[in-house]
Formats: structure tokens, C-alpha cells, sequence
């Protein structure tokens, strides 16, 4: 497996060495900052090739500092398919403040343009998306944003992928977002986001907001993200590898009517996903045959895999988007996107493959005895 040159190394050295702390080296104020959470600071920054990065008490308070750089009156582009905690921020907490967003499939040629307003500031996207793992051409979407604007601001929430298999930065972007409670942390033991960019603009306005709004982790978690970064690309290649075994094995079970993987050749972005990323993670759904009875049946019979809504974890984990990440997404909205009551989307861990295959056929059996 490729990945970009000395990752392994830099998640293991960068920003560790004691020398750097001098005596008389002091932060004024304990929000403002600490030497744990400078050292942090840049182990992800080298991580992702970036100049700067900002952490956050959460990958939410990193998604309102980098919406802060908006004000009332400007306009946001979205892809349809995000995170339901990001819509709803979208729709409920900028909309209120002034800030329209529209949400549109950017994995369709001219969507991005036919949203375009002369108040546009902002595109945001997750590639994969969550929780239909929609893969947006990263290189082409910044073009064309930037096409009637090129002060255009382009983020994209990369927390799905990590740095170990995808820079959104070295495709254009200006922003890149993470929630470092999923694989960057780990370990479920940890709640924090960052910021990255390569603008010292951005990087002033997130400092200023890590100091203004006060919603930044504390050095213990710091500590504690530093330890699971040192462990970041070993947890990623058996992501990887446990995830395409299980994605393999679901595409050829009679229960399942699809699979939704952007590493299996059957996905509709899979070219896109191979050209601009070194690998996959361990996130995936699919679409159980049935509906929520049938979904029900499933999460009752699961052994290795845990019904929760978060992500990333060493252990594997599997959710009903419709009722819990995305509960806060208009019925209507998650009609239309496909998010429906059969959709089920997993993390697949880094346990033994064989056993979580053998769980998902056991609990597939009793979903339905008898295929349709």
C-alpha cells in the first residue's frame, strides 16, 4: 500500500521533542494555549502538510470557528450529503445568524455552478460523505468554485479519511476540518476537532476564535491524542484492509441490495476515490433488504459489532443514520438523499476480519432466514 513519504515517522516525532520547551517559555493564559497542545498542533499540521492547525474541544466547535469567517448576508454552497450535525449547524445556527446555505449534489457535473450567487463565500464537502460515502472530485469542485470568485473559501471535512489517505489541501482546498474523537484519537476515549490551512488569514482568525470563544480541549486530551497518532497509520492500513474484506463479503450477500464502498469497483465515484486518495477507511454502508423491522433484527443480533453513532474507533460500530447521526436532517431531505430507515452505515475495526465477517452473516441469517 502507497501512502505519502515518512507519514509513519512524523506521527511518531513531530512536535515530541522535550528541547523545545525552554524555562522561561510560558503561555499567558491557559485557553490561549499550552505546550501539550502545541505539540499537537503540530504533529497534525505535518500530518496533513499543512502550514497551521487549530484544535478545538470538538469537531463541531472547529466547524463554527471556520463558519465564523462568514457574516451576516453571505451565501454557502454544501454538498447535499454531510454529517447530520453539520447540517444542522448549516440550517439552524448560521441560517439564524444570517447565513443562507444551499445543499447540492456535487458529484453531478454543473450542480456547483447553477448554485453559484454573487454573495457566495463559502463551499463545504465531505468526500466520502457521511453517511452515503458520496466521493467528490476534490480538484475539479475547487475549480469550479472558483470560476466566477476566486476569493472563494473551499473546506472539506476530511475526518472520514484522515491524512494517512487523502490531503485535500495539495487538491485546492483552503480549509480542511476534523473531528479527532473518530480515527485521528482512535481509541473512544476522546472528544476534539481541529482546523488546517495553509492561509495565515485563517490561521490568525482561528486563533482568535480558540481564544475569544473558549471552546478548546484541555492539555489531558491533548495527551491523549498525541499517544493515538502515534498508532494513526498502523490503525489505517487494517482499517483498510478488514473494511474491503467486509465490503466484499456484503456485495455478495443476497440480503443486502447494495453496498455503498467507495474502494469496491462498483462504486459510482470509484475513479474519482482512486485518482485523489491512497487507500480507504474503514467507514461504509449499505442498504439492508427490508425496512426497520428488518434493521431491528439485525442490531439485536450483532455480537462483535456495537450499535453507536460514533466512528472511527479500534472496535467496529453500526448505526441507523435515519434515527440517530442524521435524526436532525428534514424527513423530506433524507428522503430525497436515500437515507432511509433500511440504510445502515458501519466502522469497521481493527478486530480479526474473519470474526466480524462471520457476526454480520450470523446477524444477516436471522434479519432474514429466507431471502427475498
Amino acid at each position: 500500500m502507497s501512502t505519502f513519504h515518512g507519514f509513519g515517522t512524523n506521527a511518531v516525532h513531530v512536535g515530541q521533542a522535550p528541547e523545545q520547551w525552554e524555562m522561561n517559555q510560558v503561555h499567558s493564559y491557559g485557553r490561549t494555549g499550552n505546550p501539550t497542545r502545541d505539540a499537537l498542533e503540530a504533529n497534525l499540521a505535518a500530518l496533513e502538510d499543512s502550514k497551521y492547525c487549530v484544535a478545538f474541544s470538538s469537531g463541531l466547535a472547529a466547524t463554527s470557528a471556520v463558519l465564523n469567517l462568514l457574516k451576516p448576508g453571505d451565501y454557502i454552497i454544501s454538498l447535499d450529503d454531510v454529517y447530520g450535525g453539520t447540517n444542522r449547524y448549516l440550517r439552524e445556527v448560521s441560517g439564524a445568524n444570517g447565513i443562507e446555505t444551499t445543499f447540492v449534489d456535487m458529484t453531478v457535473q454543473g450542480e456547483i455552478e447553477k448554485a453559484f450567487k454573487p454573495n457566495t463565500k463559502m463551499v463545504w464537502v465531505e468526500s466520502p460523505s457521511n453517511p452515503l460515502l458520496k466521493v467528490v472530485d476534490i480538484h475539479a469542485m475547487v475549480a469550479a468554485s472558483r470560476k466566477d470568485n476566486p476569493e472563494i473559501i473551499v473546506v472539506v471535512d476530511n475526518t472520514f479519511m484522515t491524512p494517512f489517505f487523502q490531503r485535500p489541501l495539495s487538491l485546492g482546498a483552503d480549509v480542511i476540518v476534523h473531528s479527532i474523537t473518530k480515527y485521528i484519537n482512535g481509541h473512544s476515549d476522546v472528544v476534539m476537532g481541529c482546523a488546517m490551512s495553509d492561509r495565515e488569514d485563517v490561521k490568525t482568525h482561528l486563533y482568535f476564535q480558540q481564544s475569544a470563544v473558549g471552546a478548546v480541549p484541555s492539555p489531558f486530551d491533548c495527551f491523549l491524542v498525541n499517544r493515538g497518532i502515534k498508532t494513526l497509520h498502523v490503525r489505517m492500513r487494517v482499517h483498510y484492509e478488514n473494511a474491503l474484506a467486509v465490503a466484499q463479503f456484503l456485495e455478495g450477500n443476497e440480503r443486502v441490495e447494495k453496498v455503498l464502498y467507495p474502494a469496491l469497483p462498483s462504486h459510482p465515484q470509484y475513479e474519482v476515490h482512486k485518482k485523489q486518495t491512497k487507500g480507504m477507511s474503514g467507514m461504509m454502508s449499505f442498504y439492508l433488504k427490508g425496512g426497520m423491522e428488518e434493521a431491528q433484527r439485525f442490531f439485536d443480533a450483532i455480537n462483535v459489532f456495537t450499535l453507536a453513532e460514533s466512528l472511527g474507533g479500534v472496535e467496529s460500530l453500526c448505526c441507523v443514520p435515519s434515527l440517530m447521526t442524521h435524526a436532525s436532517v428534514t424527513a423530506e431531505a433524507r428522503a430525497k438523499l436515500g437515507i432511509t430507515d433500511n440504510l445502515i452505515r458501519i466502522s469497521v475495526g481493527i478486530e480479526d476480519k474473519e470474526d466480524l465477517i462471520a457476526d454480520l452473516e450470523q446477524a444477516l441469517k436471522l434479519t432474514a432466514p429466507t431471502a427475498n
